[in-house]
């Protein structure tokens, strides 16, 4: 069984973000409660207060990029398609079929 179409599996990539995101609002809100008052002399925050800031700095910051991280440069892709292009038609079907092969979820569970 291809470890990518265990439904048990994929869960966790849903559930894992999610996780981490609350996580990472602890260590905001831990981090300010810890420093800023005794530097600053500002009033500590709460959880819910640690997230809105959290989320706040990341639309103003950081903005919300999806998953451009996973795709290929300009430069790979062009070596891509360069080597699709020098493959013959048998040998690039082959390959389409392989990787058709390799990420279809058709097994019972």
């Amino acid at each position: 069984m291809k470890p990518y179409c265990n439904p048990k599996k994929r869960g966790f990539f849903f559930i894992i973000p999610i996780i981490i995101f609350f996580a990472i609002t602890g260590i905001v809100m831990w981090l300010w409660n810890s420093i800023l008052p005794d530097i600053v002399g500002i009033k500590t925050i709460t959880y819910w207060q640690a997230m809105g800031i959290l989320v706040l700095s990341k639309i103003l910051f950081g903005g919300f990029h999806g998953c451009k991280g996973n795709r290929p440069s300009g430069f790979q892709k062009r070596r891509f398609m360069k080597k699709m292009k020098s493959m013959t038609p048998e040998q690039r079907e082959a390959f389409k079929q392989n990787w058709k092969a390799r990420f279809q979820c058709n097994e019972e569970y």
